[in-house]
């Protein structure tokens, strides 16, 4: 028994040998695991004070049981200890010492942080996503006999240079009545994909491709398959502002209609290809910490029928309840300067609902 109690009292006494440890210039040790550092400040994460944040210029060693990895100008250096004096700093590698100007410092990271880092730079295609879905439902019976879904999908894979987008929004109502003229009252399904690479900084190239249906308007099928240019005019870590330009392809199908004119008038199926322009916009805005509001304008001039035009306009706002619950709002409006047979040019989508998210 006695035995045991003394493992254990050594096994506690050893923990400490275990964590990162910062000396500073003042003769003060915090031991922990380091989180993060700008090469301006260290953040360390202690079992007594959460996460302390340290100057840079305030740190006289720092010491792991796991290599540290430590950015000096354009190279990177790996050891289990790093020592700050005066304006030099010196990283002990099993190789030898590496001394370099305090100037040069980058970053320095843990093991694991490393590890994360280097991932995040070849993520595997299930991994790095964030998004949520959206599900509203309603059902009325009695007097009246109505009912009405909607669903909306996102999810975002962000990449270090990269980024991957897929997005659906469809609306579903109809009433039951026998003598509902008519039944149906909204039928609408649109998605997409988009993928963006940087190229520089603040340039990137974009590919997309935009799918959507319309009963009411009997469009089967709209499928755009476009790309070009985007610049991030705003890009921190609250709000991000993106403009796009570029070209792009479109296939419409109709469906085959009778109008209810008197006498009826028939309008037949019909199909028809466009070159046109992609114009628009994407913005992004985080309100504290619960809060995100998301908006997209994409503009298409057609260049094969000069003058028509068709454009979408999303705006969206989702708030955290929970880690997995949230509250999201969807405003939607799909326009189409010439559609067939008479048909409403303008089509508005307006959804509430409760939102599940997910990280991967």
């Amino acid at each position: 028994m006695r035995i045991r109690f003394g493992a254990i009292l050594l096994l506690l006494a050893a923990i400490p040998g275990f964590a990162d440890q910062v000396v500073l210039k003042n003769g003060d040790r915090l031991t922990g695991s380091i989180k993060k550092s700008d090469g301006k400040e260290v953040v360390i994460k202690t079992d007594y004070a959460g996460e302390v944040t340290l100057k840079f210029e305030a740190i006289q060693s720092i010491t792991s049981t796991t290599n540290i990895t430590v950015g000096l100008g354009g190279k990177t250096v790996a050891g289990e200890k790093v020592n700050v004096e005066g304006d030099r700093v010196t990283v002990e590698t099993k190789s030898g010492a590496v001394e370099a100007p305090r100037s040069t410092v980058t970053m320095v990271r843990s093991s694991d942080a490393q590890q994360a880092y280097e991932k995040s730079l070849r993520p595997g295609l299930l991994e790095g996503w964030n998004g949520g879905l959206n599900l509203g439902f309603a059902l009325t019976r009695g007097n009246s006999q109505t009912k009405n879904l909607n669903i909306a999908f996102n999810a975002v894979r962000t990449g270090f240079h990269d980024k991957l987008l897929l997005y659906e929004t469809s609306i579903y109502a109809a009433n039951d009545q026998p003598t509902a003229t008519p039944h149906t009252t909204a039928n609408a399904v649109g998605g997409g994909v988009r993928y963006d690479h940087d190229l520089t900084g603040r340039l990137f190239a974009f590919v997309n491709g935009d799918f959507y249906h319309d009963g009411l308007q009997f469009l089967d099928l709209r499928a755009i398959f476009g790309g070009g240019l985007g610049v991030h005019v705003i890009k921190n870590d609250a709000t991000v502002l993106d403009l796009l330009a570029g070209a792009n392809y479109t296939h419409e199908s109709y469906s085959a209609f009778v109008l209810p004119t008197t006498p009826p008038t028939e309008v037949a199926a019909s199909t028809r290809s466009l070159a046109g322009l992609t114009l628009g916009d994407s913005f992004v805005h985080k309100f504290g910490k619960g809060t995100v509001l998301t908006q997209g304008l994409l503009f298409y001039p057609d260049l094969t029928h000069t003058g028509e035009y068709r454009g979408t306009f999303n705006l969206g706002t989702v708030t955290k309840i929970n880690k997995w619950f949230g509250w999201q709002n969807s405003f939607a409006d799909i326009y189409v300067s010439d559609p067939p047979g008479g048909t409403k040019k303008n089509d508005l989508q307006l959804a509430t609902g409760l939102s599940v998210s997910f990280t991967h």
